[in-house]
């Protein structure tokens, strides 16, 4: 048994995520646990379909367990993104790689980068501090000083995907140092790109498809999700973050800068920024109104969730304290067979049951809770409250 951790979104899965799991496949493992963000993604978006369903269609297209990555990690910079994600892995007890598309293609080459960027981050700090006062994001400041030490590792982290990649490998330094890592080359078309490449497409283009075009991506995509996004958007369950406008005006009214500073990733004055555009009529008004060159479109919207679900600050010191089963199937139960009595925190299904585990676990679980309620009002069909709770796994045990 070779067990392999896929850190995904799946939103939604696409030709390109299938080529991933067959590579990871091919290159020996049995076995593919998914670490899969929740109803809230890190872009700052809600998700195209809720994670109960994105968990069972993963199930369907090749991963065999599906833990999902607690919302205040998704709703963080790539960094925290994949701290969470990979200490959950880590924490599992039973995986053996985490395996991860680049668009290098070369885990040697991102291991030199990681090491690299690790020094700047200790021996440049000022620098970076400096050109982020000067109103650069922190990718572009970060790119900057990393030209001054090799151009080579500059280029690799001006792409997405290798930067993500170079910080999964951090973490894994930092959390499962015996683990091993494993790349292969994205064949699919570019980051956010809004074009076809021999059947390889973008989530981006893919997202663009389903909430307005209305193209047809049955060739993008594998059969069980291009009828299950179908099914969904016949019965409006579809979600949408232009759908929670008004929900996110009434709460930047309602609030003041006090609050808006111990949310998560506000910093630098920005809660102030925030408060004046409150005045804003339209989503697009209000991120407008608080875009400068300093903070990225992703992480406004990231931190307009973060305030509508309340997550502070303080909720990222702690590491996730449970990790919650989405899905699973024959193979995911020997996974956690395997990971009994070897896991460093609690695994369920339940997270009732998880809840209970602490005072950390408790606070997770409440805004895990709070993040699906808000995310039933983003789509055209609102739920009811309280899914979380009531909600049944996908077991797919023949």
């Amino acid at each position: 048994m070779k067990i392999s951790g896929i850190v995904c979104e799946y939103n939604p899965f696409h030709n390109g995520h299938l080529h991933h799991i067959n590579e990871t496949k091919k290159n020996g493992a049995t076995h593919i646990v998914a670490v899969m963000s929740g109803n809230f993604v890190q872009r700052g978006d809600a998700a195209i379909m809720d994670k109960l369903d994105r968990a069972k269609l993963a199930v369907k297209s090749g991963a065999d367990l599906v833990i999902e990555i607690p919302v205040p990690y998704c709703l963080s910079s790539a960094e925290i993104y994949a701290k969470g994600a990979v200490y959950l892995l880590g924490a599992l007890g039973a995986i053996d790689e985490i395996s991860f598309g680049s668009e290098c293609g070369n885990i040697e080459q991102l291991r030199e980068t990681a090491e690299i960027i690790e020094k700047c981050a200790i021996t440049c700090a000022d620098d970076i501090n400096g050109l982020l006062k000067m109103g650069y994001t922190y990718p572009k400041a970060l790119n900057s000083i990393v030209m001054r030490k090799s151009i080579e590792a500059a280029e690799i982290i001006s792409e997405p995907n290798n930067l993500l990649a170079i910080e999964y490998m951090r973490a894994m330094k930092r959390f499962t140092p015996k683990m091993k890592a494993f790349t292969i080359k994205r064949k699919n078309a570019s980051h956010d790109s809004m074009f076809i490449k021999d059947e390889y497409a973008s989530a981006s283009y893919l997202r663009e498809a389903i909430l307005s075009s209305g193209r047809d991506i049955s060739m993008l995509t594998v059969p069980v999700w291009s009828d299950a996004i179908a099914q969904a958007k016949k019965n409006g369950e579809i979600g949408d973050i232009n759908r929670l406008e008004r929900v996110i005006l009434y709460m930047l009214r309602t609030v003041g800068p006090e609050y808006l500073s111990g949310i998560n990733d506000v910093g630098q004055g920005l809660e102030h920024r925030i408060y004046e555009a409150r005045k804003s009529s339209s989503l697009d008004e209000l991120l407008f109104n608080i875009k400068t060159k300093r903070y990225t479109m992703a992480r406004i919207r990231r931190i307009l969730l973060s305030a509508l679900i309340g997550i502070k600050k303080s909720d990222l010191k702690i590491l996730p304290p449970y990790g919650r089963i989405l899905a699973f199937n024959e193979r995911g139960k020997d996974i956690l067979s395997k990971a009994k009595g070897s896991t460093a925190i609690p695994f369920d299904t339940s997270i009732a049951r998880l809840s209970q585990k602490s005072e950390e676990a408790k606070r997770y679980a409440s805004l895990e809770v709070r993040a699906s309620d808000i995310y039933g009002l983003s789509l055209e069909q609102v739920n009811s409250a309280q899914k979380d709770y009531r909600s049944k796994i996908s077991i797919d045990i023949e």
